[in-house]
Order: structure tokens, then sequence, then C-alpha cells
């Protein structure tokens, strides 16, 4: 009979590089926006905050003292009716369900060693809402996914 004891070990695991093992903290700057959607930059930042840090393993820092920033601009905002049905000639079409499309330009930056880590200029979210329906549900789905974007881009190169 074997008997042993086990004793903890404090260890992580980290897959690829990514945040180089400098970066233990990230400043996340709220976006320009250059849409007549004011709503869209506060809603973005606060998704942002609540869920990049976990998603990258490291904590949030002011500006001033952190080892990364995200930063960034909201370039686009639409409506569009991808879903409808067609009446026929000289009727109006009926639209079942509309769509909300964000584009993003955004870049993290190593504050540490001054280059940039990930960017891209055009990051898109789409949200989907029913006709009739509150936009802001698919503009939700939208920043969801932007957010999401911006995760897998960023684990992408570290």
């Amino acid at each position: 009979m074997l008997i042993g004891t086990m004793t903890g070990c404090n260890y992580s695991f980290r897959a690829g590089s990514f945040p180089p093992a400098h970066i233990r903290t990230i400043a996340i700057e709220p976006f320009g926006n250059e849409t007549p959607r004011f709503e869209v930059s506060a809603e973005l930042y606060d998704q942002l905050l609540r869920n990049l840090p976990s998603a990258l393993g490291i904590r949030t820092a002011g500006a001033d003292v952190a080892d990364a920033i995200v930063r960034g601009a909201i370039t686009r905002y639409d409506v569009q009716a991808p879903n409808y049905t067609s009446a026929g000639s000289g009727q109006a079409a009926q639209v079942l369900q509309r769509q909300v499309s964000i584009g993003v330009r955004v870049e993290i930056v190593d504050l540490v060693e001054n280059v940039i880590l990930w960017e891209s200029g055009s990051v898109i979210g789409q949200g989907q809402f029913a006709e009739g329906a509150p936009e802001d549900g698919g503009r939700r789905e939208a920043i969801e996914i932007l957010v999401q974007r911006i995760v897998d881009g960023a684990q992408s190169n570290w």
C-alpha cells in the first residue's frame, strides 16, 4: 500500500504567449464615437470593462499605471432589414427582422515595451431584433459579439 501526502502547488497555465508575461494589468479607454448614436460608446465601454480583463487573465488599472491599454473608435452604426417578404408589385415589403451592425477600430498597446500587440481597423458585431421590438436588444447582442471578437483577436496574437 502506498501512502503519501499531497502538497499544494501554485501554478498557472497560459496558452500561447498572450498576454506577454510582463502584462498583468490593462486600461480600457472609452472608445471615440464617429456615429450619431451616443449611447453605444458607454455600452461598449461597460462590456469591455466587464469581460475583457477576465477573458485575458489580467486585471484592470488606470491608464497611468497599466501595462497595456485598449483604445479605439466606433466607426459605424447601421440598422438594416435583412429579413423581409415581398408583397408583390406596387406594394411595400413587410419587414420581419432588423439587424444592428456596429463597426469599430481597435488596438491593444503594450505600454511597457511601447508596441502594438493587436489591432484591427474593422471589427464588426451584428445583432438581430424583431420588427417592432426595441432596437436595444439587437444593439446589446452586437456589442457582446464585438467584445468577443476583440478577445479572440487579442488571444490570436498572444
